[in-house]
């Protein structure tokens, strides 16, 4: 009981320290795709301790509310991760929070906030699908729902899913809100839309926000290194490869129209995804 406790606060505190150095290490590459600089490593921890450091204001109380329910719900998903627990159940938590967070945009009278909540509902109705299909690939592998299940197996789950991962790119790309899939909200001034969903989330609610964020962003990679939970260096080596591969996407990629994005990606996910199943049940 005493070690599933230092665990899950293990969790808690260590995975946004790691996903903020991510969003660093991020933000360094794409600057350096764009022969810039860059701000430093530890420049989103500063923000978010800036952004804390402001005051309380909020259209609604509502909106405060949904904040703490978005990262209450993207630190459970991560710790229910990290005790190797059921994948339909954490993806399930993980989109009570994205509807929180939509529900606190449209709480706003804002027409940004309102446009912004609409799209996300859109993003989610794209990526949730995706992400149930990739869940039961792995279950037809493994005849389980179980990470414990996974992290036993006796081969790379890559070798017979390999197009179950490039639709689990998709729908990461998604949830972490890159081009060519940023509708919603923006960290790039590139779009008509910048904040959209966050527009009126400020101070230290948009730190709560921001903090969650990067909770989903080491959950969305803690799936993909289920790709390869044979070996710890294999899986690094994945991630590695994915998430950059998701930020040169990022840059050379135009933000798509909401109707092109659901089409394409259900079109390309929901087509693979049968494939790939349809494989693995004939070997």
């Amino acid at each position: 009981m005493i070690t599933d406790l230092v665990l899950a606060i293990f969790c808690i505190v260590f995975v946004p320290v790691l996903g903020g150095f991510i969003s660093g290490i991020d933000r360094i590459i794409t600057a350096r795709f764009q022969s810039r600089v860059g701000p430093p490593l530890l420049q989103p921890f500063y923000d978010v301790i800036k952004l804390f450091g402001k005051e309380k204001v909020v259209v609604n109380v509502w909106q405060a509310f949904c904040a703490y329910c978005y990262i209450a719900a993207a630190s459970i998903s991560i710790v229910m991760f990290f005790f190797k627990s059921d994948l339909l159940l954490i993806l399930f938590v993980q989109a009570v929070g994205a509807i929180f967070l939509v529900v606190g945009a449209l709480s706003s009278t804002s027409p940004f906030s309102q446009v912004g909540a609409h799209r996300e509902l859109l993003q989610i109705l794209s990526y949730e699908p995706l992400l149930v299909l990739v869940v039961v690939g792995m279950y037809l592998e493994v005849d389980s729902f179980k990470i414990w299940k996974i992290y036993e197996w006796n081969e790379p789950l890559i070798l017979k899913l390999p197009f179950l991962f490039i639709v689990l790119g998709y729908a990461l790309t998604i949830k972490l809100r890159k081009s060519p899939f940023d509708l919603s909200t923006s960290h790039h001034a590139h779009q008509e839309l910048v904040k959209g969903v966050l527009t009126d989330y400020s101070g230290p609610f948009l730190g709560l926000i921001e903090i969650a964020h990067w909770y989903e962003t080491v959950l969305v990679l803690g799936l993909c290194s289920l790709f390869w939970a044979t070996n710890w260096i294999g899986g690094f080596i994945l991630v590695a490869i994915t998430y950059i591969l998701e930020i040169i996407i990022d840059n050379v990629s135009a933000r798509m129209t909401w109707r092109w994005m659901l089409g394409y990606v259900w079109a390309m996910g929901i087509t693979l995804s049968v494939v790939n199943m349809v494989w693995l049940s004939l070997v």
